[in-house]
């Protein structure tokens, strides 16, 4: 059944109208009782782009979720939806804010890639990669994982010819069924230095698949530059102050590249992503951890480095950087996070100037449940930016507009 759920019929649109400007503290009433309003704290319009039927959730920070709509449709964005029959993908107009579905629903299903040029979203249900075409909704099945190789796709390339991830031991799955819990298996997973091999697969539907490089060591994050199509980034997870972690692999010479080497004793960098451009990669960075904070960005061709300062309540556990590379957003993080911030549940927009950011609130997060990470993304007009929060008592999808709300 095609579930319809079109925000911009006119009676919705009455009822909405009320409360669309009205100031509102972010949380304050689960659920708030309308889907949009301004942020009484920061002066910003939020706006819930998902309705309220179960949990919906958008992509990891550096997975792209957006394609460019059909004329003047408006662009479409994928998101996760959850319930009680199972888990589905779906696609969401972000100017009508009508969601539709696009796959059927799977008792699990993972993957989250959206491919631009062949307007196909790629995933995988158990050990089978699929694709769905978002135009014409048709799926096809385009690779198995052979019995001895059972790994995850996580990344797709920039021509969307191959699709990238990584393969862990089964002594590595091992571990993580005895302890599930992050705080449990992270350390041992790194202390057990296991094998992990890096690969491609063909997204044509041929079964190639091509091996790129192992090592005993955690190698995870895996994403493809958005530029350049043999370009494929990696890290060695693990305890951030004990690993060189961004990395990254030519997939035709081979040739494996350390990105950022770590110069202060207590230094850490991690949760890195490439510019749209493909030009720079980012990355948190603090000198030493949990003291000095910086969004660190390494350039691909040359690496030089340069990094934005900022105070430990601005510090986020993920950033993103706008389509025309002048802004970056944060979704901040509690006081149980690494920079300890007494005052940092807060969506953040980030101006560079100089060597710091200058911050600009945009959401107060103070009723939003942080072992959800809000993974922040630009729309693509760089007009909004898109979270995920739990703040009206379920996971649901988000949008601030940057230009602030005339009082």
């Amino acid at each position: 059944m095609k579930t319809n759920y079109l925000f911009a019929l006119s009676g919705l649109l009455l009822s909405f109208g009320s409360h669309a400007q009205s100031k509102m503290a972010t949380g304050s009433q689960k659920p708030m009782p309308a889907a949009e309003w301004v942020d009484a704290d920061t002066g910003h319009k939020v706006v819930r782009l998902t309705q309220l039927d179960g949990d919906n959730g958008s992509f990891y920070f550096h997975n792209n979720p957006f394609l460019k709509g059909r004329g003047n449709e408006g662009d479409l964005m994928v998101i996760y939806h959850t319930d009680a029959q199972g888990k589905q993908l779906r696609l969401v107009n972000l100017k009508t804010h009508h969601t539709e579905p696009l796959t059927r629903y799977f008792k699990q299903v993972k993957g989250e890639i959206v491919g631009r040029k062949r307007r196909e979203v790629f995933y995988q249900v158990q050990d089978t990669v699929y694709a769905t075409n978002v135009d014409s909704k048709k799926t096809r099945r385009v690779f198995v994982f052979p019995a001895d190789f059972k790994a995850d796709i996580t990344s797709l390339n920039a021509d969307d010819t191959q699709l990238g991830g990584a393969w862990g031991s089964d002594a590595e799955k091992e571990i993580y069924r005895q302890y599930p819990a992050k705080s449990d298996f992270f350390n041992r997973i790194y202390d057990a230095k296991l094998p992990r091999t890096l690969f491609v697969v063909s997204t044509d539907g041929g079964g190639k698949l091509t091996k790129l490089f192992t090592d005993n060591a955690w190698l995870n994050h895996v994403q493809f530059s958005p530029t350049d199509p043999d370009l494929l980034m990696f890290c060695h997870e693990g305890p951030w102050g004990k690993v060189d972690r961004i990395w990254h692999i030519d997939t035709k010479t081979k040739a494996v590249k350390l990105v950022h080497k770590r110069t202060v004793d207590g230094e850490i960098a991690g949760h890195e992503f490439f510019s749209p451009d493909g030009k720079t990669i980012w990355y948190d960075m603090q000198k030493p951890r949990s003291v000095t904070f910086y969004l660190g960005g390494t350039d691909v061709k040359t690496g030089q480095e340069r990094a934005y300062q900022m105070e430990r309540n601005d510090w986020s556990i993920h950033f993103n950087v706008s389509p025309d590379q002048k802004l970056f957003a944060g979704d901040g993080g509690d006081a149980g996070q690494v920079a300890k911030a007494p005052d940092g549940m807060w969506i953040n927009l980030f101006h560079p100037e100089g060597d710091k950011f200058r911050t600009e609130r945009l959401v107060n997060m103070k009723t939003h449940g942080y072992k959800l990470e809000p993974n922040v993304h630009f729309s693509p007009d760089g007009k909004w930016i898109i979270f995920r929060a739990n703040f009206e008592g379920q996971e649901q999808v988000y949008a601030v507009e940057i230009a602030k709300t005339a009082s």
